[in-house]
């Protein structure tokens, strides 16, 4: 049977699934780095694939570089649309944080693509965005979410920059206010921007909510709350844009 690959070059990780037409046989996920190609390469090492097919900011660098398979490559939103479809076929609304832009797409069945608009200018309320103001709090990413999550009060924090985010938090301990509480206003502060981004598609339920920051429990529950609807998350949620390119390789042909 043939095997396709779906790569996601992304600005902070590169993501891999691998299909057979009729399931996932395989997953896998490493850093960027400041060389794409070669991580891109590594990832593929020892893979025997029919089709690769690419998306992602990074994907015209693996076009012609002659990996395993001739690689097509396909825009990150119609990547997205096609795995929400995949993952979560009644989703008619999906919102992608990532490392360094936010997506929010309005979706009709199968993954048609309605509406869209998307964030890559700037780090504001994105994955970057939460691994910077975490180090200020000197807590690792992971466990940033789970802190915030702690705070009784929801702290306004008025600025989305990164730079002015920060020294709003620094301003506001210097004045004695409780750390979670503080790192509960920024997560709330992400979650702000996301809904008016899914405001301007168009909302409608369910939501899919992809990108590793879906790994967030506190941007997760912020959000469930504000959209007043239960979030579908996929296992690994930042293996969406992946899998959405695995399906179109599969479905156009080895």
């Amino acid at each position: 049977m043939p095997l396709v690959g779906g790569l996601d070059v992304g600005s902070r990780s590169i993501e891999l699934v691998l299909h057979d037409g009729d399931r996932v046989v395989d997953q896998r996920k490493t850093a960027t780095t400041f060389d794409p190609l070669r991580q891109a390469r590594a990832l593929l090492a020892g893979v025997r694939l029919d089709r690769l097919v690419a998306t992602g900011y990074g994907r015209g660098l693996v076009e012609n570089a002659g990996l395993c398979a001739a690689v097509e490559t396909i825009t990150e939103i119609k990547a997205y649309g096609l795995g929400a479809a995949a993952l979560c076929p009644e989703a008619r609304t999906v919102l992608d944080v990532g490392g360094q832009d936010t997506k929010a797409i309005a979706l009709a069945a199968g993954g048609k693509i309605l509406k869209f608009e998307m964030n890559d200018r700037c780090a504001a309320g994105t994955g970057k965005f939460l691994e910077h103001l975490a180090t200020v709090f000197q807590i690792p990413l992971a466990e940033f979410g789970a802190y915030a999550l702690e705070g009784k009060e929801q702290l306004t924090i008025n600025s989305m920059c990164t730079v002015f985010a920060e020294t709003e938090a620094v301003s506001l301990m210097a004045r004695g206010r409780d750390p979670h509480d503080i790192a509960l206003g920024l997560h709330a502060s992400i979650v702000k921007r996301t809904t008016a981004m899914l405001a301007r598609v168009g909302l409608a339920s369910p939501v899919l909510f992809a990108g590793g920051v879906a790994n967030n429990p506190c941007v997760v529950r912020l959000l469930a709350a504000a959209l007043g609807t239960p979030l579908c998350i996929p296992e690994q949620p930042e293996m969406v844009g992946a899998h959405g390119a695995a399906v179109h390789g599969c479905r156009t042909g080895v």
